[in-house]
């Protein structure tokens, strides 16, 4: 199969045609050929889509995936390009695991001290803060 149709390209990477359609905008897939006005893929095209998903399964924005084929000198191989971006999104991602590791941390210990109103909480906060900053 040399040139599959956008929906033969969706059924073999598993991506909408829509999700192809927003792709080619973005810049992240040339536009294909066209035969009879319809959108024409080849194997190069739905490795490219197949990269596409790896880069967004890891959570790299439209922009980050297109820095992935475009935003270094040629002379850079896939894996170094990967990396590079890797790295800075496993800080990103370190940083975000931290915060969501101090909010569920917040979220299981506020408010376990029984108080029955808001004033008497404020004023237990307001002494607790109090007594840290002394």
């Amino acid at each position: 199969m040399t040139a599959m149709t956008i929906g033969e390209a969706a059924r073999a990477t598993g991506l909408a045609t829509s999700a192809i359609r927003y792709y080619e905008k973005a810049g992240l897939v040339p536009p294909p050929p066209r035969r009879s006005n319809a959108r024409r893929y080849d194997v190069e095209a739905v490795g490219r889509l197949q990269v596409i998903q790896l880069a967004r399964d890891a959570g790299f924005s439209i922009d980050e995936t297109r820095t992935l084929f475009t935003g270094f000198s040629p002379a850079a191989t896939p894996a170094e390009r990967w990396a590079e971006l890797a790295a800075r999104k496993l800080k990103a991602l370190d940083a975000e695991i931290a915060l969501r590791q101090r909010m569920k941390a917040l979220l299981k210990a506020s408010f376990q001290c029984g108080c029955v109103r808001f004033e008497e909480c404020q004023a237990y906060m307001g002494r607790k803060r109090l007594k840290a900053a002394s």
